[in-house]
């Protein structure tokens, strides 16, 4: 499955942010908004398939590359490891905070981080 949704870590929240949300807080609700949405549709669209199995996951975050960098570093680094901040951990509880209620019931996680010319996506298998 692939959703169409460049990747977000989720951030460390405060008391402070119940009323005066900052904005990396904002970004993340609204990633976690659009990843329920992508996955309404997909499952809309994969009726005649067997359900996802959610338990044991191989997760790719193919991150967009800064705009700041020049051509020639992105083409140098496209699909080769990300290997700075923010660290996968964040981005899976991102991930898991946006498709669970309660993520106790997966025990198998394969994950890595890539970088992407293109859009970000989420690509689990």
């Amino acid at each position: 499955m692939i959703l169409n949704v460049p990747p977000c870590s989720k951030p460390r929240m405060t008391q402070r942010d119940r009323w005066a949300k900052r904005q990396c807080v904002l970004d993340f609700f609204a990633f976690r908004d659009r990843i329920k949405q992508e996955l309404k549709e997909k499952s809309a669209l994969l009726i005649d398939e067997p359900p996802f199995n959610w338990d044991e996951l191989n997760i790719i975050f193919l991150v967009p590359m800064p705009k700041s960098w020049s051509k020639k570093k992105k083409a140098l680094m496209a699909g080769k490891p990300m290997q700075q901040r923010p660290d996968i951990d964040n981005y899976l509880k991102g991930l898991f905070d946006a498709t669970h209620e309660e993520d106790a019931t997966i025990w198998k996680v394969t994950a890595s981080k890539i970088w992407t010319d293109g859009a970000g996506k989420i690509i689990i298998n």
